[in-house]
C-alpha cells in the first residue's frame, strides 16, 4: 500500500483547499495539499516537504483526521492537521487557493477523496 498524505492547514481564515490546475480530469476540483510518501520518509515529512514545495510555507504537523480513503490501484489517502509556522502560502502547482469557513467548505467542487473527509475537516474549524 502506498500512502498519500493529506494536509488540513487550519488558521484564522478557516481550511486551507488548493485548485488542481492538472492532470484535465481533475482540473478544477479542490483538495487539501498533499502527495506522495517518498521511500525513507516518514508521513509526517512528507505533509512538511509537500506544503513546502505546493505553498511554500513551513508547518508544524499535528493529529491525523479523518479515517483513510481508498483512492485508485494499492494507493491510500491519510490526512493530518498542521499550522502555517512560517511563510504565506501561494498557489506554486495549483491555479488557485482559497481559505474556506465552516460554512463555506461545500461551496468548492472537491476531488471525491477529500469529499469524504469533509465532516472531519469541518469538526477542525
Amino acid at each position: 500500500m502506498q500512502v498519500v498524505v493529506g494536509t488540513a492547514i487550519v488558521g484564522d481564515r478557516g481550511l486551507l483547499a488548493q485548485e488542481r490546475a492538472f492532470p484535465p480530469e481533475t482540473a478544477g476540483k479542490w483538495e487539501v495539499p498533499g502527495g506522495r510518501v517518498e521511500p525513507g520518509e516518514t508521513e509526517e515529512e512528507a505533509v512538511r516537504r509537500e506544503c513546502w514545495e505546493e505553498l511554500g510555507v513551513t508547518v508544524k504537523v499535528g493529529e491525523r483526521v479523518g479515517p483513510d480513503v481508498p483512492l485508485h490501484g494499492d494507493y491510500v489517502l491519510r490526512v493530518y492537521a498542521a499550522r502555517i509556522v512560517d511563510g504565506e502560502p501561494v498557489a506554486r502547482e495549483h491555479r488557485s487557493l482559497r481559505w474556506l469557513n465552516s460554512t463555506e467548505l461545500t461551496a468548492v467542487d472537491w476531488l471525491p477523496a477529500d469529499l469524504v473527509l469533509l465532516p472531519a475537516l469541518r469538526a477542525l474549524l
